[in-house]
């Protein structure tokens, strides 16, 4: 059976997906069969694996990183918000129905058989279990009933490390004000503190780290640098969103829509020195880009209703008029179409008809079974701006309750392109044939936007991740709490 380990943290986007996923590449590096475990993730980037289970992201990069095929056992309750306050229960990779926060919470327990029977299976299969926790431990409201956090970790025996986060300050009164809510036996968990995110000269932390030490009662196990990774996020507090790049050499523009999906969708265009990726909310932020995007999302009624709201799609439309070519992803593919329909509630948005931005020949009809699968072909037939796509290789997954559309790759009209498939700019080739493209319309050369390998880019982050953690991680400490020696 494994042994395992807990990554906690203070908050969320504290560091805990990135920090398990260093965890298992140095792992890995030292010989051990090492799985990632999360047993209730909130996200909407999410992905299909290759037995058309669903999915989170965080626990996809940590397998990769681990070097072995994403599992749904390495995450058995996955939560996609529909609502503020209700989300769509995925139960070992499919689809349990839709939930308010209020009888999910009630119905919890019910999960605790599904969670262990993944947990126990993955244990015996591998050397060690790296278990990441969900938000704060310390949400006393939440704490009844926890299957994630303390009540996770007693459920594995698992110890824990707790992780707070230095870079949005205040890091000394998380750490310690999360202990301080524990109760004693949760604390006698937690073997050691880490802080992440840190700039600067960790002499001027000595002080504190001493003083820390002492009203926690466990060492400080750890500071870890702040590091510029290219991983894929799935959290709504990724650093992308804000990023706020201005206009590059070729100029991409995705419309951030309320519950946006799968933005790691177009992680590939970032990776060129001279291309901007913007994530834009408002139609003054749109401006004059090369390429628009609508990407996937969870609500695909409710976010057209508000792309409709917010001027976006007059926006989109003018820019297709201009010559502009616009290209949907899942969600942004059926807001393209001629018309939505909902007739059983399946997204809940309240609104069962709607005419969609009539950009695109295809019409959706949502039922209650949701599409799950990877897929994978050649394109062919496109005869538009990206012709350059036809015999290249494609492949991703689908994730979709709404039917409609031709039965290709992509859908197009003049300059408007559509597609099912999340992931389908990631193969060879791909990002760059739409790039290439872009870049004969502004007359510029190819070679100026700057290349890269993709496989060998992916891996060599994930081994960057792992320098930048040992480098400040005692790793002969956490190897003792995972061997039970402290």
């Amino acid at each position: 059976m494994a042994k395992n380990i807990m990554i906690q943290g203070t908050m969320s986007n504290a560091g805990k997906s990135l920090l398990c996923a260093g965890l298992c590449r140095i792992l890995r590096r030292e010989g051990l069969r090492v799985a990632p475990f999360k047993s209730q993730n909130m996200a909407l980037n999410s992905f299909i694996t290759a037995d058309g289970g669903e999915m989170g992201r965080a626990q996809v990069a940590q397998a990769e990183a681990a070097g072995i095929a994403p599992d749904v056992r390495m995450n058995p309750i996955l939560l996609k918000p529909t609502t503020d306050v209700g989300s769509q229960v995925i139960v070992n990779g499919h689809v349990l129905g839709n939930l308010s926060a209020r009888e999910y919470y009630r119905r919890k327990p019910e999960f605790i058989p599904y969670i262990m029977e993944a947990y126990e299976s993955l244990a015996s299969e591998f050397d060690v279990i790296v278990i990441e926790g969900a938000g704060s431990p310390a949400e006393i409201n939440l704490k009844k009933d926890d299957i994630v956090n303390m009540g996770l970790a007693r459920l594995v025996d698992a110890p824990v490390l707790l992780v707070g986060d230095i870079d949005r300050g205040g890091v000394f009164a998380q750490l310690y004000g999360t202990v301080a809510l524990l109760e004693a036996d949760e604390r006698a968990r937690i073997k050691g503190t880490v802080i992440n995110k840190f700039r600067g000269d960790k002499a001027i932390l000595e002080p504190g780290l001493k003083q820390l030490e002492e009203l926690c009662g466990v060492p400080v196990a750890g500071v870890i640098p702040y590091m510029h990774v290219d991983i894929d996020d799935e959290d709504s507090l990724t650093e992308r969103f804000a990023s706020g790049s201005a206009a590059k050499l070729i100029d991409i523009a995705v419309i951030r829509l309320p519950r946006i999906s799968n933005f790691t969708d177009f992680s590939p265009f970032e990776r060129y020195g001279n291309v901007s990726l913007r994530y834009v909310s408002r139609h003054e932020e749109l401006k004059d880009p090369d390429m628009i995007i609508l990407p996937g999302t969870k609500s695909t009624i409710a976010d057209l209703m508000w792309l409709r709201q917010s001027g976006l799609e007059a926006a989109v439309k003018k820019a297709t008029d201009a010559g502009k070519p616009v290209f949907g992803i899942c969600g942004g593919f059926q807001m393209l179409g001629r018309h939505i329909s909902d007739p059983d509630g399946a997204e809940a948005a309240g609104v069962t008809e709607i005419d969609g931005m009539g950009l695109l020949d295809a019409s959706t009809v949502f039922s209650g079974d949701k599409i799950q699968t990877q897929t994978c072909g050649v394109f062919s037939g496109l005869t538009g701006l990206f012709s350059t796509l036809n015999g290249l290789g494609y492949e991703g997954y689908e994730i979709h309750m709404g039917r409609g559309g031709k039965p290709a790759a992509v859908t197009e009209e003049k300059n408007v392109y559509g597609s099912y498939i999340h992931g389908i700019f990631d193969a060879p080739g791909v990002c760059d044939a739409v790039l290439k493209a872009l870049c004969s319309l502004r007359g510029v050369p190819f070679e100026a936007l700057g290349s890269f390998d993709p496989a060998e880019y992916k891996q060599r982050q994930y081994d960057i991740l792992a320098d930048g953690i040992r480098e400040g991680l005692d790793m002969d400490f956490v190897r003792r709490v995972i061997n039970r020696e402290l």
